[in-house]
């Protein structure tokens, strides 16, 4: 503990006597100076014992006091010593009262005791309780350390929260609570997401306070990890605003904690390595290597019915978000996911067929086409990036390659429909018409029927809808050229010139395909 008045005053050595503001001798002093200028306040910061002989006070005029001793109290003066025997030989009453009237303690100091003894004093308590902060501290730091090496970070947690009198929670990237000491602890924690997600925002490392005396208790927040984005977040709780031997546990914590994330890096990259070779084992058709590479880092994924998602980001934006939405769901659910970065661009995910991974993505992806479509309306910042995913139909390890051609067939319709993410059963169960909305389909019908186009528009007849009501009919006369109000025999004609002019026969079942998908993305471009 700091020093304080009433440890002053016990002070055997000292002898002060304490004639006003008796109930508040427990505050702390943080310094001691003495001063004889009538107006000392612009020399003071808060905290000071106050020592005069009042050599240039009028001390015994009470207006004068009341003006002096309020100064004081507004400095944050925490009490005045006055050394009798010097210029008065006892305090003058207009001080004493004035004094008691503020709630300012007052000390008298005898003759036979200097300044210098008092300053002395509280310099050695302070530089004693700094010594039992800083023992304290190495104290907990052993502690600290002995836990996270037997126990983990739960370990440490626990140790921390019994270190601060209070509570610790760990969360993950994404702002999940990864553990919590005490138990109790857990829902508290868990209200603090948003400010764990705010706070990531900021550059590492970051810190925040938030609570305070009107609430609960008050919460610290800091960010673990060494590179640009954190990797994790410390929060410590605590009833009053720490003292120096728990704040040195927190640093402790903190610098721990950091290490053992920088590791779990290190750890993660040959777990990455090991998920790629896993995944070309899979593609290539060898489940059974796979599994053998694999071992049990994947669970029963690589034996159940699984998906995969091919992310990619269309700006060059590294696809950090997607992964860490995609690995902090299945941490949460407990199951296993396989992810992939093939370069910064272009991310693979195997996960559960069903599972909180699968989910997670399509939540991640909608709200991602809410910002893309705001953007557009003026309503968003507009620098979200241009983010596409295919996710292929449910497979096994046998059809893995199968399933990765799906995905990225469902990502490259995603990119021409201007989607952030295309399922590919939707393909299936959809049209094959928006596949049309293409550049390069629409260049080659309008190549296509530009002959016929040019024809009609000189007036010599109808040929491109005469076309379309042939194809639609299979090539019925009757009921074409019913469609058309004209004689079979005319429509007849119409096609011969629409065969000589193309220099292609409709008896082709490749031109008549080739025509109609023409005509039909000609009528989807209008």
């Amino acid at each position: 503990m700091p020093p304080t008045l009433a440890s002053l005053v016990h002070h055997s050595a000292l002898k002060l006597t304490v004639r006003a503001g008796e109930d508040h001798l427990d505050v702390p002093v943080r310094w001691v100076h003495a001063s004889e200028l009538a107006d000392p306040v612009p020399y003071m910061e808060g905290g000071e014992l106050l020592l005069i002989t009042a050599l240039k006070l009028d001390a015994e005029d009470p207006k004068a006091m009341r003006r002096y001793v309020k100064r004081l109290v507004g400095a944050g003066v925490v009490g005045l010593g006055f050394a009798v025997g010097v210029n008065y030989d006892e305090i003058p009453q207009a001080l004493v009262d004035t004094a008691g009237e503020e709630g300012l303690p007052l000390l008298e100091v005898p003759r036979r005791t200097p300044f210098i003894a008092i300053s002395k004093a509280v310099s050695a308590a302070i530089a004693a309780d700094q010594y039992r902060s800083v023992t304290a501290g190495f104290a907990a730091q052993r502690e600290l350390t002995k836990q996270a090496l037997t126990d983990g970070p739960e370990g440490l947690l626990a140790a921390l929260a019994a270190q601060v009198d209070g509570w610790a929670a760990l969360y993950d990237a994404s702002g999940a609570v990864v553990a919590t000491a005490p138990e109790w602890a857990g829902r508290r924690a868990a209200r603090l997401t948003a400010d764990v997600e705010r706070l990531r925002d900021r550059p590492a490392p970051a810190s925040s306070v938030v609570g305070g005396p009107d609430n609960e208790d008050r919460v610290e927040l800091h960010t673990l990890g060494t590179g640009r984005r954190p990797r994790a977040a410390l929060a410590v709780g605590t009833e009053a605003a720490l003292g120096t031997a728990e704040r040195y546990a927190v640093h402790s914590a903190i610098a721990l904690l950091t290490l053992t994330t920088e590791r779990s890096r290190s750890l993660q990259a040959a777990h990455e390595r090991i998920g790629a070779a896993v995944l070309r084992l899979l593609l290539a058709g060898h489940p059974d290597h796979a599994r053998a590479v694999a071992g049990d880092l994947y669970g029963g994924l690589l034996d159940a019915p699984f998906r995969i998602i091919v992310g990619e980001s269309a700006d060059g934006e590294p696809l950090d978000g997607l992964a860490e939405v995609v690995e902090s769901a299945a941490a949460r659910s407990g199951e296993a996911v396989l992810v992939v970065a093939e370069g910064p661009e272009r991310l693979v995910v195997l996960a559960v067929d069903g599972g909180a991974a699968v989910e997670a993505c399509g939540e991640y992806a909608a709200t991602r086409e809410g910002e893309r479509a705001s953007s557009t309306t003026g309503e968003h910042s507009g620098d979200e990036s241009e983010l596409v995913v295919g996710l292929s139909a449910p497979a096994g390890p046998i059809a893995a390659a199968g399933a990765y051609k799906q995905a990225e067939q469902a990502l490259s319709v995603a990119r021409r429909r201007g989607r952030v993410l295309v399922e590919h059963e939707q393909l299936a169960a959809g049209s094959v018409l928006p596949l049309l909305a293409d550049d390069a389909v629409r260049a080659f019908a309008d190549g296509l029927l530009r002959p016929l186009s040019e024809h009609d528009a000189t007036g010599r007849g109808d040929l491109v809808a005469s076309l379309r009501a042939w194809l639609s009919r299979h090539g019925q006369w009757d009921a074409a050229a019913a469609d058309l109000g004209v004689h079979r025999h005319t429509l007849r004609y119409r096609m011969r010139r629409v065969e000589e002019i193309l220099g292609r026969s409709l008896d082709d079942p490749d031109v008549r395909m080739e025509l109609w998908l023409a005509l039909k993305a000609t009528a989807a471009a209008e």
